[in-house]
């Protein structure tokens, strides 16, 4: 673990370097920030303004070191599926209980999965949390626990929602390395479920810009937003949009149900399997409420497309 070392009082911390925190700590330092990104590792391509930090956050010494003096801390940390019930709870309990301790704000990267099955409804700030699923629940249990500090005072706290990830350096994600690198080779490109549903997508960069608004924005507080997302339309719409990108018909191999599939594998796709209903009814994120407050245009799908096709062309160049 890396030693401590002094922070400005108003530089940011972001744990997590997956696309989210990467994409965020690159958001940030645009935005005149200090900012320390930390992993497990420590280690990764130099990101100009950016201090590499190795901590692990789901203990009370890794979570209080790599928070550091910083004034806000943002949540990004991820891990594999069959890990997020044992894991994403004990990184909760060390991040709260350090913020609360330094009083930093935290700020974190959330999920739609507490609502579970929405049977198409629009999803929106005010939708109930019925999750049915493992990690639904937990996801809605550690939510609740967040907004329960904030209201206790013992942590200052709020929550930004994203649909699926899409965009520049998003691998894992159900319109990632699934369907990016054969689209451009001419390979089989995963669609799943009904891809005649619409689907929110939201791009990376929003998510980022979104997340990096609440740290800067302590008025949001106290509550869950959904961060800006394009108005969803069926994944078979985005197919065509990548189609003309990359100037070749999309061989599309519907994966009706989930099995092994490129490069979702047997472990992943059986954890998923109870997640699987967001590619079998409609999934449709509302974000207007945080458009309106924090004056957010979400970016077009269109753009989103032609950046993430320029990203995936460089990303197989260089492999």
């Amino acid at each position: 673990m890396s030693a401590v070392t002094p922070q400005s009082p108003t530089s940011h911390t972001v744990l997590g370097s997956g696309p989210a925190g990467t994409a965020l700590a690159r958001e940030l330092v645009r935005r005149g920030h200090r900012v320390r990104l930390v992993d497990r590792k420590g280690d990764g391509p130099a990101l100009e303004g950016v201090e590499r930090f190795a901590a692990d956050v789901s203990t009370a010494e890794g979570a209080r070191a790599a928070i550091g003096a910083a004034a806000v801390v943002y949540h990004c940390v991820n891990v594999g599926y069959h890990l997020q019930t044992e894991v994403m709870p004990r990184v909760q309990e060390a991040v709260l209980a350090a913020v609360g301790e330094t009083g930093a704000r935290l700020v974190v990267l959330d999920t739609l999965y507490p609502y579970g099955e929405t049977g198409g409804a629009v999803m929106t700030e005010g939708s109930p949390w019925q999750a049915t699923s493992r990690k639904g629940r937990m996801r809605a249990e550690l939510d609740e626990r967040y907004l329960s500090a904030h209201r206790a005072g013992t942590a200052r706290v709020v929550l930004g929602r994203s649909a699926d990830f899409v965009g520049p350096g998003v691998l894992n994600s159900s319109l990632g390395a699934a369907v990016f690198p054969a689209a451009l080779t001419g390979g089989e490109v995963a669609g799943l479920g009904d891809i005649d549903l619409p689907h929110s997508y939201t791009d990376i960069r929003d998510v980022a810009a979104g997340l990096a608004t609440l740290g800067e924005r302590p008025e949001g507080d106290g509550r869950v937003w959904h961060l800006p997302t394009a108005p969803a339309v069926s994944t078979r719409e985005i197919h065509t949009m990548i189609e003309k990108r990359v100037g070749r018909p999309l061989n599309v191999v519907v994966v009706a149900e989930p099995r092994p599939f490129g490069p979702f594998d047997e472990r992943f796709m059986a954890e998923y399997a109870e997640m699987f209903y967001q590619h079998t009814e409609p999934q449709i994120m509302d974000s207007s409420a945080f458009e309106r407050t924090f004056g957010a245009v979400p970016t077009p799908l269109a753009d989103t497309v032609d950046a993430t096709v320029a990203w995936y062309e460089e990303w197989l160049t260089g492999r």
